[in-house]
């Protein structure tokens, strides 16, 4: 008799200790459980997740910190710059009010831009992977377990999706498609630009997670536990969502983790090339744009910005490989 892969993650955890005297304590607890406790135990997992979970916090909280900061995102201290538009003051004009300076020529203080920055960047990027694995899972899974015309119009619709090169479609995309519906000349809206930004990247980004989970689901649908069920007369829902999907989580869990900061560095990447949000909307991508120019007058002014969007992504992804490590039972971590 044959057992499915969430029901032997805790056999092979208490296998892989060696039958020692850990054995006892791995007895009885759920997969959930021994994931947690693998986390635990690795430190690169703790700092890593610390890491996000002050980015998320600042992230939620960003409009108690502009309260708390005293100053609005879009502020602009014109008086504290000089003649040519640079901050006064050392390092771009960082003292105690402006922690991390200002903005050259504009004045706005880059702090609390960054704030809202890593606010606009995760919602964008959390959004954009909750879509795409959503899209990914559910096609993934209907071609594995189905296969035969549904597994091949599938894989075509996939191929095609491969083949569109992201970056050209995006240029050509999300320009015309705020022209469709806004004028020249008109302000689009922060919810539009966002929106427009989570279709582009759905658009792509669910070929990879459809992949990996038809993969996943043509190794378990001739498993006895899933003849059991069919021969029992489950129906298509049942067999998808409630015998095959609970046994491909932790692979989709992964995939989950690292698409966002791929969808992080994406966002920055196409307001970097001014294509993504309205230069209102605080971005990394448009902070690092501007900043090109003072590269060698004011380098507090990029240092800032790029410092904490590597801080953001290597967090994501050093939490993505621990929590993959902490998924196999059999990682040797």
């Amino acid at each position: 008799m044959s057992m499915s892969p969430v029901e032997g993650v805790a056999l092979a955890e208490i296998e892989s200790t060696g039958g020692g005297p850990e054995e006892k304590t791995l007895v009885g607890r759920s997969p959930g459980q021994l994931v947690w406790s693998r986390l635990r135990r690795d430190r690169t997992a703790l700092v890593s997740g610390v890491v996000l979970a002050l980015f998320v916090l600042l992230a939620v909280a960003a409009p108690l910190v502009q309260r708390l900061y005293g100053m609005s995102p879009n502020e602009q201290f014109g008086d504290l710059l000089d003649a040519t538009g640079m901050p006064l003051g050392y390092v771009g004009g960082v003292n105690a009010d402006h922690w991390f300076g200002l903005e050259p020529g504009l004045g706005r203080d880059i702090f609390i831009r960054m704030i809202f920055g890593i606010r606009t960047s995760l919602l964008i990027a959390l959004g954009a992977a909750v879509v795409t694995s959503t899209i990914g899972v559910v096609l993934g899974i209907l071609a594995g377990y189905l296969g035969g015309v549904v597994d091949s119009v599938i894989g075509w619709v996939t191929d095609v999706a491969l083949a569109m090169p992201f970056l050209v479609f995006a240029l050509a995309v999300v320009p015309t498609f705020s022209l469709r519906f806004y004028g020249p000349r008109d302000a689009v809206p922060t919810w539009f630009a966002v929106t427009t930004l989570i279709v582009v990247f759905a658009a792509f980004g669910w070929t990879g997670t459809a992949r990996l989970v038809r993969g996943q689901v043509v190794s378990l649908r001739e498993r006895e536990f899933v003849e059991a069920a069919r021969a029992s007369g489950a129906g298509l829902g049942h067999m998808l969502f409630r015998q095959l999907l609970p046994n491909i989580w932790a692979p989709i869990l992964v995939s989950f983790s690292l698409a966002v900061p791929a969808y992080v560095t994406g966002e920055a990447a196409l307001s970097f090339l001014g294509i993504g949000l309205p230069e209102s909307v605080p971005s990394f991508g448009r902070m690092i744009y501007r900043s090109i120019d003072y590269l060698q007058t004011d380098p507090a002014y990029v240092f800032f910005p790029g410092i904490t969007i590597f801080a953001l992504v290597l967090a994501f992804n050093l939490f993505g490989d621990a929590l993959r490590d902490a998924l196999d039972p059999k990682s040797s971590r």
